[in-house]
């Protein structure tokens, strides 16, 4: 059956569905998910990664214990392509790059590869003792951090030296644990003596001290040692450091627009038409300007990686978290990308909650009106987007929808450590319904109804429950573990028995075969309170919602030619 250029897309980890990207293959071929799905948002922890589930790439080779070249050979021929991540502004510290930096330090062919702190603001700011340079105020007053401090770590280079590299988001600094034996063979002092230094270093390391500060401290154990013991301790441990983290590239070099290429024609290779550009906002970097979306550099940075995708007919679709009063959706738009509709979400929940439908036709006219061509969501991997909402609606609307999601189990995520500065709230999207079918199907039918690519998290689409053991078990930060639980292949197959999955499925079925819903058709929305009315239509078809927001009936019927030929109710 021939398909629409806008065809429901499905997400998930490789793992997501039975553990493997194999197990998932497996479940796209069966019956029942035939003419279903026309793409596959696969999530980077395909790559070969090492934290953030799978956004700290070491390479984008494939991870083999996911994935195998076969799987994504068979997924072509099922007829579905690919979109793949691609996470523009870091790479992790286990790259090749990076290592090759620790090992041959100012010999190093990728020496500036990553961004050297102190090459970048010299002359801008005064030198610590730490060995950074600290820089003046007026010259990062418009930057923003996501973290206390300043966004470097402290890489020591073969001969001792310490260089700061620029890093905005994870790092972790793991040091050797030293036994009483090891403290003895390196300072020569008595057995009682070594134990207690061991203790300290081993605890003051995990509470984040430094080698020098710990033995700095006067004590019982330190008092023993002499300063060239210390000296001696710290070398050992200092030269034995190792590193996790994601690393800022450095766009100026040469080598990182090769490697730039080199992964779009990868990524391209493995059968990727569109490319979600992560964390592309803070690539572009210069003194005394934003860090964050620098303006124009952010742009001519995309154009220059919209070449480099050109050749390989990959489309990209970058991703940014912005309010819906700064219009950047539009900006990007306006420059010829696709973008996420991160407002739907939350506009839907909204509008169940309010039961009224007026927002929604708002937001879907505005998109058909200015052109703007989305890929929307209800669920993902992340939490329902709450940020993006200041502007579209109301300060007291988007609190209510946090409370409502909380009261159903959700937990808030502020923005970066920011109290009170909301940026997502994380539960199952069938949870922040309410864990209420009749929602869920009619959430999924305006959906599908909308203007955009859906893209389906493979949780929602099992109607899935907030997961809070598994963010008990993932400790702190682990609120998002609520919204990624895998399935085993039981569940996969329990799931296809019910009703809300069964009935999902006819939904996107049915966005996946009518032609009506390509982008070259007409849209129209109209609403009257709880009451909205969706409609596509093309010069052969007519595809029609009709829904009442208050008690979620909804019919949908596609007239081809003058006559019905497909009616859900």
């Amino acid at each position: 059956m021939k398909r629409n250029d806008n065809g429901p897309m499905l997400n998930a980890y490789p793992d997501s569905l039975g553990g493997s990207l194999g197990d998932i293959v497996n479940f796209l071929g069966k019956k029942e998910l035939k003419d279903v799905f026309s793409s596959f948002y696969i999530l980077p922890s395909i790559f070969n990664t090492d934290l953030d589930r799978g956004f700290s790439v070491i390479d984008y080779s494939l991870n083999e214990l996911f994935a195998k070249r076969e799987d994504l050979e068979k997924i072509e021929e099922l007829g579905i392509d690919l979109k793949l991540d691609f996470i523009l502004n870091h790479a992790s510290v286990l790259s090749k790059q990076f290592q090759d930096i620790i090992k041959n330090g100012e010999k190093s062919k990728y020496r500036d590869f990553f961004i050297d702190w102190n090459k970048f603001w010299e002359g801008c700011g005064e030198m610590t003792e730490e060995g950074y340079i600290q820089p003046d105020k007026e010259y990062i007053k418009d930057m923003f951090f996501r973290k206390p401090g300043l966004p470097i770590l402290m890489v020591r280079f073969p001969d001792g030296k310490e260089v700061p590299y620029w890093n905005t988001f994870y790092q972790e600094v793991r040091y050797p644990v030293l036994d009483a034996v090891d403290i003895r063979n390196i300072t020569g002092v008595q057995y009682g003596i070594a134990d207690g230094i061991a203790n300290l270093l081993n605890t003051g390391l995990s509470e984040g001290k430094s080698p020098a500060k710990i033995l700095e401290e006067s004590n019982i154990y330190t008092d023993k040692l002499s300063d060239n013991q210390k000296k001696e301790l710290c070398e050992k441990l200092e030269s034995e450091r190792k590193y996790l983290g994601q690393m800022d590239l450095n766009i100026k070099s040469p080598l990182v627009w090769e490697f730039y290429d080199d992964t779009l024609k990868t990524l391209a290779d493995y059968g990727a038409k569109i490319v979600r550009l992560d964390a592309f906002a803070y690539a572009p970097k210069g003194v005394g300007e934003k860090n964050f979306l620098n303006e124009p550099a952010t742009w001519d940075v995309l154009a220059k990686v919209r070449e480099l995708a050109d050749k390989y007919n990959v489309r990209l679709l970058p991703e940014i978290h912005a309010s819906y009063e700064e219009k950047i959706y539009e900006k990007i738009a306006d420059k010829g990308y696709m973008t996420y509709d991160f407002f739907l979400p939350g506009l839907i929940i909204d509008a169940f909650e309010r039961q009224s439908g007026e927002v929604l036709k708002r937001w879907a006219n505005e998109l058909v009106e200015k052109k703007i061509q989305v890929v929307n969501m209800l669920g993902c991997h992340d939490g329902i987007p709450l940020l993006d909402l200041k502007g579209l609606i109301s300060e007291e609307r988007i609190q209510s929808v946090i409370d409502t999601v909380v009261k159903r189990g959700g937990y808030v995520k502020d923005l970066h450590g920011q109290k009170n500065v909301y940026y997502q709230v994380n539960a199952t999207y069938y949870s922040a319904l309410g864990e209420d079918d009749r929602r869920m199907l009619l959430a999924r039918a305006v959906q599908i109804f909308m203007p955009g690519k859906p893209q389906v998290w493979y949780l929602d689409l099992f109607a899935g429950k907030n997961d809070h053991e598994a963010v008990k078990r993932a400790g702190a930060g682990g609120h998002k573990e609520i919204n990624r639980t895998n399935l085993t292949l039981k569940d996969m197959e329990d799931g296809l028995q019910k009703e809300i999955v069964q009935k999902q499925l006819e939904l996107l079925r049915l966005r996946s075969t009518f032609t009506v819903f390509s982008n070259d058709s007409e849209f129209t929305m109209k609403c009257n309170e709880s009451k909205i009315f969706m409609e596509w239509k093309n010069n052969e078809e007519r595809a029609v919602l009709k829904a009442d927001l208050a008690d979620c009936a909804f019919e949908i019927f596609v007239e081809k030619n003058g006559e019905k030929v497909y009616q859900y109710k």
